[in-house]
């Protein structure tokens, strides 16, 4: 099962970053020829991503490699690191974009082919849907957290190709018209507007891999998830503690119980920890139930 999970996560990472290599290089001539500061904010952040997607896609085998005394957590650990890495950098990105686009309104903003950026934009929206639609189809049965975060920014770049294609569409309509002195502003403005969407990811990610490095607990909604299965598939048990600990794909999880009557069967212990593991295997990547006697 893990090697199955290996290939469908190779092959969708090889897909994706022949993708983005291809789109980054398309945005970053068309920034120049077009002397679009919207088409150069996509073409930085599709950049600085494909960058940063290269360790995750080196990162991958070692993922599927078994924990170890040495390596309790595995590599997870280093995948959550990576992926911090990767959302703070893009956090920065966007911040500079939003500053730079902010500096060139001050300064009365700039004019830019509308029709072609038009045209640049629209096809790439189709491009980039059609690679969301690819990705997503082979993504059906398995997504690992760097998989999520691929398919996300492909949804970024389909939502922003689309706004951007709106707003110059907009800008052509206003060419004869009396509010026609707005026009220069309106690139610049677009690239703002398209980097703030850009921002809530990051900082989301941001907070959920902190959490995750330190070994905090996952969030409210997943613990009562698991609550709930642990408590159904308990019987003559009752718990005192519940350990869950998530880091990058792998989620552990530590059930430490006492009997009713006061009487602890191992083969009992046994089979809550097939029956939890079952109820939970399809709802986590990779998960690792423990049943610990509370003493």
């Amino acid at each position: 099962m893990d090697q199955q999970k290996y290939k469908t996560e190779n092959k969708i990472l090889r897909l994706s970053l022949g993708g983005t290599i291809t789109f980054t290089v398309l945005e970053i001539i068309a920034s120049f020829v077009l002397g679009s500061k919207t088409v150069m904010t996509d073409g930085i952040f599709d950049l600085f991503d494909l960058l940063l997607l290269l360790p995750m896609f080196i990162l991958v085998p070692f993922l599927y490699k078994p924990v170890s005394e040495k390596k309790p957590y595995g590599f997870s650990q280093i995948e959550s690191l990576l992926v911090l890495v990767k959302y703070i950098v893009l956090l920065i990105v966007v911040i500079n974009m939003i500053t730079n686009n902010i500096t060139v309104l001050l300064h009365g903003g700039h004019t830019v082919d509308a029709t072609n950026v038009l045209i640049y934009e629209a096809s790439l929206c189709v491009c980039c849907i059609i690679m969301y639609l690819v990705l997503h189809y082979l993504s059906r049965d398995y997504s690992s957290m760097i998989i999520k975060s691929e398919l996300y920014l492909w949804k970024v770049d389909i939502v922003s190709t689309l706004g951007i294609s709106v707003a110059f569409l907009f800008q052509i309509f206003l060419t004869h018209s009396p509010i026609n002195f707005i026009i220069p502003y309106i690139d610049s403005s677009v690239a703002i507007i398209v980097a703030l969407f850009l921002v809530k990811e990051p900082i989301v990610q941001i907070i959920k891999n902190l959490k995750e490095l330190v070994l905090f607990s996952p969030d409210q909604q997943i613990m009562d998830e698991i609550r709930e299965v642990v408590n159904k598939d308990i019987s003559n048990y009752e718990y005192d503690f519940l350990d869950v600990t998530q880091t990058g794909r792998k989620t552990w999880i530590e059930v430490y119980v006492k009997s009713k009557n006061d009487t602890i069967k191992i083969k009992d212990f046994k089979k809550i920890q097939e029956h939890i593991t079952k109820d939970l295997i399809d709802k986590f990547d990779q998960i690792y139930v423990e049943i610990v006697p509370a003493l």
